[in-house]
C-alpha cells in the first residue's frame, strides 16, 4: 500500500514526514515562501484573507495530506502573503472531527506549516457561550481547553521507538503542558482595549460534533469551567505545541447557551455571528501582526 492511499494515522513516523514534505514542496512549487506566522480561520472568519498583501492561493486538493471541508463558511484554500509586514500562511477554513476526519488529518496542515517556517500559530474559531457575562458576537481568547475530542493522542496506542519518537506521541508527550502563550495572551489584551473592544479571557471546551448540546451538557459544561464550546482547535493547538510553536486562539461567540429555555442553534446563524464579529477579531490580528513586525499601525 502506498503513502497516498495509507490514512494518515497509519503512516510510520517516516512516512508522516515524508508526505509533510511532499505537501511543503508543494506549496514551495506555487511560490518560494517562509512565513513567521501560521493562521487557522474558523466558521465565517476566512475575511483575513482579505487582508494579505501579494497572496498566493492554492486549493486544499492541491496539497498532498490535506483533505477537503464540507462545512459552511471554509472556503478551503492555503494561501500565502503578507499582514502588518509579516508574511503569514493562512487556512481559510479547516476540516473537522464530524467529518470523519482523524486527529492526524486535522493536525497535518499545522506539520505543513510549520515545516514552511512558521514558529506561531494563531487560531480562529467560532463558539457556543457559556459564561453568562457573554453575548452573541462577543471575542474571547482562549487560555485554557477541555479535550472532549476523546482520541486524546492517536498516536498513544503505540509504542515509542525510534521510528515513533516522542515528538509524534502528540498529547501523552507533552501532558500537562499549556499550549496557549501568555504573552500573546497580554498583547492581544492590550491591542483590543487600544480599539475599545472588550476580548474576554477563558476556557475553551472541544467535543466531536456534529449536533449542538443539549440544555444538560450546556450546565455540565459550564459546571466543569468552560466558557465557550466547539467543535475544532484542540487537535491543531496540541500539534504546534508539540511542535514548539507559540500558540494563540480566539473564539467568536456565536450564541449563547441557554440552559433553562429550550432553543435552537444553527450553522447559518454560526456563520452570520461569525461574519458580524470577524472584523473587530482581525483588526486585533492585523494590529497584532503589526506589532511583531514593528511597523506602525
Amino acid at each position: 500500500m502506498s503513502v497516498d492511499s495509507t490514512p494518515i494515522h497509519l503512516l510510520s513516523s517516516a512516512e508522516f514526514q515524508c508526505l509533510v514534505q511532499r505537501a511543503r514542496d508543494q506549496v514551495l512549487a506555487h511560490r518560494l515562501f517562509q512565513p513567521a506566522v501560521a493562521c487557522i480561520l474558523g466558521s465565517g472568519l476566512g475575511g483575513l484573507a482579505d487582508s494579505v498583501a501579494h497572496p498566493v492561493a492554492i486549493d486544499y486538493a492541491e496539497i498532498p495530506g490535506f483533505t477537503k471541508t464540507h462545512a459552511v463558511g471554509h472556503a478551503g484554500r492555503l494561501i500565502t502573503g503578507y499582514i502588518g509586514g509579516v508574511p503569514v500562511v493562512l487556512m481559510q477554513g479547516r476540516s473537522h472531527r464530524y467529518e470523519g476526519h482523524s486527529h492526524a488529518q486535522l493536525q497535518f496542515p499545522v506539520h505543513v506549516m510549520h515545516a514552511l517556517g512558521a514558529k506561531t500559530l494563531i487560531a480562529t474559531n467560532a463558539a457556543g457561550g457559556l459564561n453568562t457575562r457573554f453575548e452573541v458576537s462577543d471575542l474571547m481568547v482562549i487560555d485554557s481547553h477541555i479535550d472532549f475530542l476523546w482520541r486524546r493522542s492517536m498516536w498513544a496506542n503505540r509504542p515509542t521507538s525510534d521510528d515513533q519518537p516522542a515528538a509524534r506521541m502528540g498529547d501523552q508527550a507533552l501532558r500537562g503542558r499549556n499550549p496557549f502563550s501568555h504573552h500573546l495572551i497580554r498583547r492581544s489584551k492590550a491591542i483590543a482595549r487600544s480599539q475599545g473592544a472588550v476580548l474576554h479571557q477563558g476556557c475553551y471546551l472541544g467535543t466531536l460534533g456534529p449536533t449542538y448540546e443539549t440544555r444538560s451538557e450546556y450546565r455540565s459544561f459550564r459546571w466543569m469551567g468552560a466558557d465557550a464550546v466547539g467543535m475544532s482547535t484542540v487537535p491543531e493547538v496540541l500539534a504546534a505545541r508539540d511542535l514548539g510553536m507559540d500558540v494563540l486562539a480566539f473564539s467568536v461567540i456565536t450564541n449563547v447557551a441557554s440552559t433553562d429555555v429550550p432553543s435552537l442553534t444553527t450553522h447559518d446563524e454560526v456563520v452570520h455571528s461569525g461574519n458580524q464579529a470577524g472584523p473587530r477579531l482581525e483588526r486585533i490580528i492585523e494590529l497584532l501582526l503589526s506589532d511583531m513586525s514593528g511597523q506602525p499601525d
